[in-house]
């Protein structure tokens, strides 16, 4: 079998359960001849259960016009919220803290998220959330 040409990747944050046609997903899937309600209602099945939560997907489409899709874990910054307990973090980073969070917190946020990071060592990926806790003015240990 003739494996399908790969036309582009469309990468979005939608709200699980919760997707609609309205922007951003209709222009970024119509623009590229997509079965825009086709998508949201594969999209809404995969992440019912998941909802109140933003996650990612990452479509690929082909030539053809058919896709697949790959949902991935929440972004950091909404791990790291969740975590806390609180609905944003700081205005003003660099002199304001919105939080801590432990050195037990930062790893298993760390360990649940490996899979979507660029590293599959813990430490470097312990690195990255605490990189993304102190741009949003949270303190780690």
């Amino acid at each position: 079998m003739a494996t399908k040409k790969i036309k582009t990747l469309v990468k979005l944050n939608l709200p699980a359960g919760e997707a609609t046609a309205a922007p951003p997903v209709g222009p970024a899937l119509g623009q590229h001849g997509i079965a825009i309600m086709e998508f949201i209602k594969a999209y809404n099945e995969r992440t019912s259960k998941l909802k109140g939560q933003t996650i990612p997907a990452v479509l690929t489409i082909f030539e053809d016009r058919t896709f697949t899709f790959v949902t991935k874990l929440p972004p950091v910054a909404a791990m790291i919220k969740k975590t806390l307990g609180i609905d944003k973090g700081s205005g003003k980073p660099s002199n304001e803290s919105a939080g801590k969070l432990s050195k037990a917190q930062v790893e298993q946020i760390a360990k649940e998220k490996l899979g979507d990071l660029n590293t599959d060592n813990v430490e470097q990926a312990m690195k990255v959330v605490a990189g993304t806790a102190r741009s949003m003015g949270i303190q780690t240990e």
